[in-house]
């Protein structure tokens, strides 16, 4: 089976200076055996036997660290796969620590241009009718009441920046 989550490009505009992209050199990508851990070599060469690529497993390890890689790289390409990339990495962003997007495609709640729009749309899914005499300032609901229970994060993007996450 084969993964396309090593294609993915992390927003660099949402990732701390000292965690931004670095390419790697092709000495490193031919060589990195010499390099690695054991384990985190052992854990490449299962993943390649499994279709993922070592040029995305390498940059991954680059950008955050080996203990990441090994501890969670398949949910962070699972994840990836299934809510966007953008996604994972600007929760990754927010919360600053790799093991907050374990099953955080079960928990995403979509992306959006504000956290305002989020509250309309929770809200009004939630059934609540609201007439139409009454206005309701979203952002105040945001942040008086939901933001309690989801993280917000932006991808740093003009589209719907915003991606919004339950909270467990």
């Amino acid at each position: 089976m084969a993964h396309r989550g090593l294609q993915r490009t992390p927003n660099p505009a949402i990732l701390p200076s000292s965690t931004k992209p670095k390419h790697m050199t092709v000495t490193l990508t031919a060589s990195y055996q010499e390099f690695l851990t054991a384990g985190t070599v052992e854990k490449i060469d299962e993943l390649l036997e499994e279709n993922y690529a070592l040029d995305d497993m390498l940059e991954f390890i680059d950008e955050y660290n080996e203990n990441d890689f090994v501890a969670y790289y398949e949910e962070y390409v699972r994840c990836g796969e299934a809510i966007g990339y953008e996604a994972v990495d600007a929760l990754i962003g927010e919360m600053g620590c790799m093991s907050d997007i374990e099953d955080c495609d079960e928990r995403y709640q979509g992306h959006f241009h504000n956290e305002a729009e989020f509250a309309e749309e929770y809200v009004t899914e939630m059934g609540y009718d609201i007439p139409s005499i009454v206005v309701v300032d979203w952002q105040a609901t945001w942040d008086s009441s939901l933001r309690y229970d989801f993280t917000c994060c932006s991808d740093g993007s003009n589209y719907r920046p915003y991606h919004i996450f339950r909270d467990c």
